[in-house]
């Protein structure tokens, strides 16, 4: 198979075999990594069974020419796959996350979470979509940009955060603005009320973990009245937004889906021009007197 197309997949197994320079049997040490011309690295094993490179024992070394060295080896050395492109890629190739699948391309967040990131997203299966009550996932694809899309964006964090990052008692900024807690105890590993039952799935943009729940947090009565008081429209947006229910000369920055800041100021009226952004979804977040309101918007 391998050998119809001895350009493609049989080169790139070829040069997982070569390394540049003469590296003598020598100049080997226990748990080295060694770049491959085909680009990802080797491990180096030595033990009292002998020199292992990966899994394949070298049991000739040192056959020397005038261009490089040859060792011989036992066993075919085979690359790992490539890495799925981005973390939603993860999720359409998954059977498992048809639900959030869906969702994610309902809350038109596919291309803002394929975008170079890194992302880490804490991805509910289709089981853990079956838990919430009757009707509200349909409720919610009514409109997926809204609060379906609020949801979502309380499912993922900015930085590839691998399961070895996390601590008990830590917390996470989402990007849809608020924070939620890991906990690490004798049952496991959980963000707030969700366990993380499959961890690392990587890809080149980000890192997806697998709950068994939709993350839910809790928010005071304050809070969503202060949330309630505060309107962003049109949204989406082509050209500027409006908001209601924020005073004058209010502080504000507007974060992308990495947390960079791409604007900041005070407001001076009650609209926004939008147009420097580019089309994707952002955060806007005021801070009136200490108190910290946000808001997501999508530009067109």
């Amino acid at each position: 198979t391998l050998l119809e197309d001895p350009t493609g997949e049989l080169a790139n197994i070829l040069l997982y075999h070569v390394a540049n320079g003469a590296v003598m049997s020598g100049d080997l040490s226990d748990g080295q990594m060694v770049p491959t011309l085909q680009g990802q690295d080797v491990m180096v094993t030595i033990n009292m069974d002998g020199v292992f490179i990966n899994d394949a024992q070298v049991i000739v070394d040192n056959l020397e020419a005038e261009n490089g060295v040859v060792h011989v080896i036992n066993a075919v050395l085979v690359p790992a796959p490539p890495l799925p492109a981005t973390v939603v890629d993860i999720i359409v190739d998954s059977p498992d996350h048809t639900i959030l699948e869906d969702a994610v391309i309902a809350a038109e967040l596919a291309d803002d979470l394929s975008a170079e990131g890194p992302f880490t997203v804490f991805a509910p299966t289709d089981e853990a979509f079956g838990l919430l009550p009757d009707g509200l996932l349909e409720t919610l694809l009514e409109d997926p940009t809204g609060e379906l899309a609020n949801i979502l964006l309380y499912h993922v964090t900015s930085g590839a955060a691998l399961a070895a990052d996390l601590s008990d008692g830590q917390t996470l900024a989402m990007l849809d603005g608020s924070d939620a807690t890991i906990t690490i105890n004798m049952d496991g590993v959980f963000i707030n009320n969700a366990q993380v039952i499959v961890t690392n799935l990587m890809a080149d943009n980000g890192v997806v973990h697998v709950i068994n729940a939709v993350i839910t947090q809790s928010t005071s009565v304050n809070a969503i009245k202060a949330q309630d008081d505060f309107t962003i429209f049109p949204n989406p947006a082509t050209s500027f937004i409006n908001f209601s229910g924020i005073d004058r000369n209010t502080p504000f920055q507007v974060f992308n889906l990495t947390g960079e800041v791409v604007m900041a100021g005070s407001t001076s009226g009650n609209t926004l021009s939008v147009e420097p952004l580019s089309s994707g979804v952002y955060l806007l977040q005021v801070n009136e007197q200490g108190n910290i309101q946000t808001k997501r918007f999508v530009v067109q």
